[in-house]
């Protein structure tokens, strides 16, 4: 593939999805200048920058809430807009305007940027724009290892394959989706007004080597995580069981699926495509436990809390039928690949992972 961009600027490209987009496009177009900007407030920034140097990545310390840290000296091309406070519990109980400041109105900044630069824009925003209530509306029943639907009625935007783009946005989606909707909302306005072109991603659960998870964001490295280095853990919400399931994409996925974009973003602009592992690629806590148990060797303790927290969500399955249709893509890596390769990425990098806590 010819690469049509010659300066390419990813925002949050220190943190978990950033740094590795940032890192592929380098190794695939050696030639490509690729910038990235953060705040360097996530854990594990500093060996996210120093990975990226190593490449050759051109790193700004900067902050998509302060417009003025988005006036470049170099043109750019294309905008890849990864920034965002991404934990589903931000906010609540406590001041929510780091994560409005930042999923909105830093959006908004983004947006800006790109208008001034004439550049492309690829969006990532996230499967919680759809209300958790609607989904967590549909019948489930109780299998040995899972949760699973087993809904008979017709439902607009739902099947058993997933979640599709028609599902409803109405109703509560937490903080985090909200304020990642509202900026959708706002971009899709820059498109039909300012003459550039651009796509969102809505994604589900996005993993993989290089993200420092945590219980609110990051799930299944957090839980390899906390098995390689033998933390305790919980199983919270649903009644303490463990069954909720989510689908998981491994970022090379993800990357190359935004190689097929950046291809064809004459012909996308404008379009909205959930993005996941789907069906094939999904597992529940109890599942993902008992993968990372045969991988590292280890159990450990793991305790129950019957109480849900608030915008769980008890199963959420990405349909991808409209972006395998569109563009020919689908996610390859099995959840054992993912979990595999998680592993031996804290393998190699223990001695700094274990403090991260």
């Amino acid at each position: 593939m010819a690469m049509q961009y010659r300066t390419i600027l990813i925002t949050g490209g220190a943190g978990f999805i950033g740094s590795n987009l940032a890192v592929s496009l380098k190794e695939r177009f050696p030639k490509l200048k690729v910038i990235v900007l953060d705040n360097l407030k996530r854990r594990g920034s500093q060996m996210s920058i120093r990975r990226l140097g190593r490449y050759g990545i051109v790193f700004i310390h900067g902050d998509v809430r302060c417009p003025e840290d988005l006036f470049l000296d170099t043109h750019i091309d294309l905008l890849i807009e990864c920034s965002a406070e991404p934990a589903v519990l931000a906010g609540y109980n406590k001041n929510p305007l780091y994560i409005i400041n930042t999923n909105l109105t830093g959006a908004i900044n983004c947006f800006e940027l790109a208008r001034r630069h004439k550049a492309d824009i690829i969006f990532l925003s996230t499967s919680r724009v759809y209300s958790y209530e609607n989904i967590n509306e549909i019948k489930i029943t109780e299998e040995e290892t899972r949760f699973v639907w087993s809904e008979t009625k017709k439902i607009k935007g739902w099947s058993k394959d997933g979640i599709n783009e028609d599902f409803s946005i109405d109703g509560p989606k937490t903080l985090y989706g909200a304020t990642k909707l509202a900026a959708e909302l706002v971009l899709q306005e820059y498109l039909k007004n300012y003459g550039i072109r651009g796509l969102i991603n809505r994604c589900g659960v996005i993993t993989g080597p290089w993200q420092f998870g945590k219980l609110e964001q990051g799930v299944f490295s957090y839980w390899m995580l906390a098995h390689y280095f033998k933390w305790k853990l919980n199983y919270i919400g649903f009644r303490g069981k463990g069954k909720q399931v989510r689908d998981l994409l491994h970022i090379n996925d993800l990357f190359e699926l935004i190689l097929l974009q950046m291809r064809s973003i004459h012909k996308l602009s404008g379009k909205i495509y959930n993005v996941g592992g789907g069906n094939r690629c999904s597992l529940s806590l109890l599942e993902a436990t008992r993968l990372c148990q045969e991988i590292s060797g280890n159990r450990i303790e793991i305790g129950r809390v019957q109480q849900t927290r608030p915008g769980d969500v008890i199963v959420y399955i990405t349909d991808n039928y409209k972006v395998t249709k569109e563009l020919g893509w689908q996610p390859k890596f099995s959840p054992e690949e993912i979990l595999l390769d998680i592993y031996k990425w804290i393998h190699c990098n223990a001695k700094q992972l274990k403090y991260l806590r």
